[in-house]
This record gives structure tokens, C-alpha cells and sequence, in this order.
């Protein structure tokens, strides 16, 4: 079988009108799946069981080849999620797909190779679920191309990932994907189902509940959408630049004759009348300033801009409202004709730029700004009037700090109070600070590109609060001593003694908190991003090597055992004592050692 690398790479970057064949025999690939594996071993969720009752523990080459065998004869059939509600911010629940780690193992494989072929061939416009972007890469692409603009259009489609057509989405791969096998293995898990209080829910839209490969089916169904705009905007853009708007241009020509005039009489003119000269150019420069360069209604100048993340898209129009209606109905009827899909005519917005419309948590608008700035050229330019501005909504931070329990409403009403949070009262001081950390950096680092990211040192000064509160109820004593007790160098930290026996201190976040010039991290989607396939990992070695790490016996079928997290480990048995020394998650046992292991016969 050929390295699952080397097949990736020669299905990457085809022309978007290539046909591939003989994809199925590709599942029949033990290295396929190792590669999965060792791509999705990490996540927690993976040791929640689902509706076969198993959990990636015990993953070994037994259970990959007992897939492929199915996988050959065809009976292989995706068990139906096992369905749960988790709470919503707004007191509400949503529905969430457990599917088997079997499934997700299978999804993942098909995920590497629909990637390879479709992902180059994607619009640039499309961030969500993708290699190397995030939300952050679409606010930024949008801020670089919608300067100007004159109206927002909120793209919201009404239950996006539950009623995509199956229909329309088999089409849609099959004009590339000629392989009867593989296509149909897709529709199996898209009528997998789901099943809820030990009743089964069939599937007849939507993509595979919880299902690792929803994402990307999801961007391939929606690059039509992507496709539809483009020739959309090749209609509807016109006119290379603004015409010049007539008052800059009766100021601009005032500045010019006086600027000629100066030059054509100054070696005649008295040092006073010089001066009176200069002072009359900068008074008419600074009235050129008074007023729009360009003609901001020109009707010979349209132009509309797009970005999209996963179902949710934002489009900048220069034109009119009559414009921007045109083109939000066109697209109304673009996604019930084509897609099968309706846009929220309640959350649809129409908005003028000034005004801010909302996109993947940032508040957008055009700014109005004066300020001048010189270009290479020396050259003094008003570089930020008309330009894409982002912002945060108080309501962020405030609710956030509601959602971990961190503060309350005072009695009358009127104040926030600090409040200590139970849920972290049993974790050790260290988890404690990390925690808060981490929450306040994650913030941040979604936040960065915000202009007033600055109101998070509010957020910080309650979490601050928060954490000595939590402190003081864990040793039953008050914030104050806390805040003594606490102290590494003049600042809220912790102390501790690392695995080596070195002492170091972990201090409460104190980085200042600015606006980002550049993304440092991709990993900021509030949804998780779809890994890049890489090579095969440590881990997948191990389960090949067939030794036992435990009793060492060798040329024995290895079963890896899996935990949630170290810490939830007591450290009393031997093996768990093995696995903290080793900071590893994960051990490569004889069927015979895991067996005793979950058995408590191990030590």
C-alpha cells in the first residue's frame, strides 16, 4: 500500500474540473488510518462512549483491519449518533451528535482525502474549518477589501448545518468524484441518524451530527455560494476609480493657482509677503482636507466585497440601498433555488457602513477619520477615512464573566460583584492561576484585532477579583490575605516545584493588553479547525511495534489505552504512576495487560 502522504499530495492542487477514480480502495489502507488516528487521538470527547459503547480506548491494528474488512464487503454501516443537549449562554440547549470513535476514525479518512481534492480549488474568499485560516484571517481579508463601502449586507442562513439538501450536496460530489463506492459510503453516514432516548431519528438533511467530516462538506456545498457572488460581483462592479467630487476639485484647483502664483512671484516678494503667501497655501491645503476626495455616490463606480466563515458571510457594497437590496434577493434566490437553503429574513440586515453589523463576534463600520499620515512618496494622505473599523461589544467581556461565574448583581441592582467559583475549588493552586490565564488570554487572542481590545483590562480587574475570591474560599480566609499570601516579586503569582525539582512561579496574566498588528495564532475559532494531515506520530509506532510497555513482552497484538486527563489519575497504581512520569496520556499494552489494567488486576 502506498504512503497515505504521498497519495495526499498527488490528489492536491488538480484543476477544478478533474475527475478522480478509484478513491474507495484507498480505505483499504492501514496507514490511512493510523494517520487518522494519530490525527484525532489528542481530543477529549474521543473517551465519550457512543451508541456501540466503545471509546477510542483499546484502539489497536485489530480493530482497524475488522473496519477494513467491512469497508471491502460493504456492509460497513455508521452507527447513528448518540444525541445530547449541552446549555446555551442564553439559558437555552442545543443538540450535539456523539458519533462511535470508529465513525470518527472513518470520517477522518475521507476528511484527508476530500480535503486534498477540493481544498486548493476553494474560493479565497472561504476562512471557516480550513488550513491556515480562522476567523481572524476573514475579519482581516475584509477590513483590507471593503474600504469605503456604503452598506453592509449580514449574511445568517436559517439552520445551515441541519438542512443542507443530500440530494444536492451527492451532485455536487459527484461531478468530480467518479467512484460509486466512495460516494455512497459518504451517503451512509449522512443518513447515519441520530438516536435520542433510545429512539432512532432518521436524517434526511443536514450533515453527520457531530461528524468530523461536517465541516468540510459543509464549505464544499457553500463554494457554490462562493462561486454565485463572484460572478455576482463580476456584473454588478463597475467604473476603474471615483470620479473626483466637485468640491475637492474647485479646492484642489484653488491650491494649485495659489501654489503657481508663489512660485512664478516669490523671488519678487518681501520675506513678509512670503510668509503671507505660505500661511494663504497651507489654509487652502487644509481646505482640500474639508472635504471628500471622491465622489462618495458615484454611480459610475459599484463595487461589492465578500468573506465568508463557514455559514456565516458578510458582503460590503459601494452603491446604493436600492443596490444592496437587488443584490441580498438575488442571493435569496441563488440558496432556495440552487442549495435548497432560505436566509433569516429577520437576521438578513441591510445596514448603513457607519453603522455597525456584526461578523463572527466583531462589530464592523465604516470610520470617518481625518487624520494624515505622509505615503512613500512624502506625500500627506487621509489613509484611515472610509476604512474598516473593528470593534468589541461591552456585552462581550460582561457576559463571559457571567458564563464562568465569576461575578454576580449586587442586591440593589446596580453593581458587579466578584465572586469566588465553586467548580475550581478542588484543583491545586497551580490550575487555579493556569485557568484564569488561560481564560483571559483566550479572550484576548480572539479579540486582538478589535481597535478597543483595551476594555479587557476591565475583564481582567473582575477575574483578578474573582480568583483571590476563589482562593480565599478555598483556605477560608479573605481576598486581602490572598493577595499577601500570593505575591512572587510584587505581583499575583504561584509558586511551584516542577517534575526536575526546580522551583517556578506562575504570575496571574499581566501583558498588556493592545490591539494586535498581525495574527500570531491561528488557533482562535471558537469551532475547532479542521488538522492538517501530517506524518505519522510516536504513538502510531507504538501500536506497531507489537511490545507491551508494560510487560515487555514482544510480537503480541498491542492495544493502546487511553485516559481523559493525567490529572484524573490518583497516581496509586503503578501504571498510573508510569504514565504521569512519562506525561503521556496514552499506553501501548498486551491484550492481556489491558485486560488485567481495567480489571484493577494490573499492579
Amino acid at each position: 500500500m502506498r504512503n497515505p502522504l504521498s497519495v495526499l499530495d498527488s490528489l492536491e492542487g488538480k484543476d477544478a474540473n478533474y475527475e478522480f477514480h478509484r478513491l474507495y480502495r484507498n480505505l483499504y489502507n492501514v496507514d490511512f488510518y493510523l494517520t487518522a488516528y494519530s490525527n484525532i487521538y489528542a481530543k477529549e470527547g474521543n473517551m465519550t462512549k457512543g451508541n456501540d459503547n466503545l471509546t477510542i480506548d483499546g484502539m489497536s491494528i485489530e480493530r482497524i483491519n475488522n473496519i477494513i474488512e467491512r469497508i471491502k464487503d460493504l456492509s460497513y454501516k455508521p452507527n447513528p449518533a448518540r444525541r445530547v443537549y449541552i446549555p446555551k449562554k442564553n439559558g437555552k440547549k442545543r443538540p450535539l451528535g456523539i458519533p462511535s470513535f470508529d465513525d470518527k476514525l472513518v470520517q477522518e479518512v475521507l476528511r484527508m482525502i476530500l480535503e486534498s481534492i477540493y481544498d486548493k480549488n476553494f474560493s479565497d474568499k472561504s476562512h471557516g474549518f480550513r488550513p491556515n485560516r480562522s476567523c481572524h484571517t476573514a475579519l482581516e481579508q475584509f477590513q483590507t477589501l471593503a474600504t469605503g463601502a456604503k452598506w453592509w449586507i449580514e449574511g445568517d442562513i436559517e439552520g445551515f448545518f441541519d438542512n443542507i439538501d443530500h440530494q444536492t450536496l451527492i451532485g455536487i460530489l459527484r461531478r468530480r468524484i467518479k467512484d460509486e463506492r466512495f460516494i455512497q459510503l459518504i451517503q451512509k453516514f449522512l443518513k447515519a441518524g441520530y438516536m435520542e432516548e433510545w429512539t432512532f431519528h432518521k436524517t434526511i438533511s443536514g450533515t453527520p451530527q457531530g461528524g468530523i467530516i461536517s465541516p468540510l462538506l459543509a464549505n464544499i456545498y457553500l463554494n457554490e455560494l462562493d462561486e454565485f457572488v463572484e460572478e455576482l460581483k463580476g456584473k454588478f462592479d463597475i467604473g476603474k476609480k471615483r470620479a473626483r467630487s466637485h468640491e475637492y476639485k474647485m479646492a484642489s484647483q484653488r491650491l494649485y493657482r495659489a501654489r503657481k502664483r508663489y512660485e512664478e512671484t516669490k523671488e519678487h516678494l518681501s520675506d513678509a509677503e512670503k510668509a503671507e503667501a505660505i500661511n494663504i497655501i497651507k489654509n487652502l491645503k487644509e481646505e482640500t482636507y474639508r472635504f471628500p476626495s471622491t465622489e462618495p455616490f458615484d454611480e459610475n463606480f459599484k463595487r461589492i466585497q465578500y468573506v465568508r466563515y463557514a455559514d456565516d458571510f458578510l458582503i460590503s457594497v459601494i452603491g446604493s440601498k436600492k443596490d444592496a437590496e437587488m443584490i441580498k434577493a438575488e442571493l435569496t434566490g441563488f440558496l432556495k433555488e440552487t442549495l435548497k437553503l432560505n436566509l433569516s429574513p429577520d437576521k438578513t440586515l441591510i445596514t448603513h457602513s457607519p453603522e455597525k453589523a456584526n461578523f463572527l463576534g466583531y462589530e464592523v463600520f465604516i470610520g470617518k477619520n481625518d487624520n494624515r499620515s505622509k505615503d512613500s512618496n512624502g506625500i500627506s494622505k487621509r489613509r484611515y477615512n472610509n476604512a474598516v473599523n473593528l470593534s468589541m461589544s461591552k456585552d462581550v467581556w460582561i457576559n463571559k464573566l457571567f458564563e464562568l461565574k465569576a461575578i454576580k448583581i449586587s442586591n440593589d441592582g446596580k453593581q458587579f460583584r466578584a465572586m469566588h467559583r465553586a467548580s475550581l475549588l478542588n484543583n491545586d493552586d497551580l490550575e487555579i492561576f493556569l485557568t484564569y490565564n488561560a481564560e483571559i488570554r483566550g479572550l484576548y487572542n480572539y479579540y486582538q484585532l478589535a481597535n478597543d481590545v483595551h476594555m479587557l483590562n476591565d475583564f481582567r480587574f473582575w477575574m483578578r477579583w474573582s480568583l483571590l475570591k476563589t482562593l480565599a474560599n478555598k483556605y477560608k480566609t479573605n481576598a486581602k490575605t490572598m493577595n499577601k499570601k500570593y505575591s512572587v516579586n510584587g505581583k499575583l503569582g504561584v509558586k511551584y516545584t516542577n517534575s526536575k525539582g526546580i522551583e517556578r512561579s506562575i504570575i496571574f496574566f499581566d501583558e498588556p493588553i493592545r490591539k494586535g498588528t498581525k495574527i500570531i495564532n491561528q488557533e482562535v475559532d471558537k469551532l475547532p479547525t479542521t488538522m492538517k494531515y501530517k506524518s505519522r506520530t510516536n504513538l502510531t509506532d507504538r501500536l506497531k511495534a507489537e511490545k507491551c510497555e508494560w510487560c515487555h513482552e514482544k510480537e503480541n497484538p498491542i492495544e493502546i489505552h487511553h485516559v481523559r486527563k493525567l490529572k484524573d489519575l490518583s497516581g496509586k497504581k503503578k501504571w498510573g504512576k508510569f504514565m504521569i512520569a512519562r506525561n503521556r496520556k496514552t499506553l501501548a499494552l498486551c491484550r492481556d495487560c489491558h485486560y488485567k489494567l481495567h480489571r484493577g488486576l494490573l499492579d
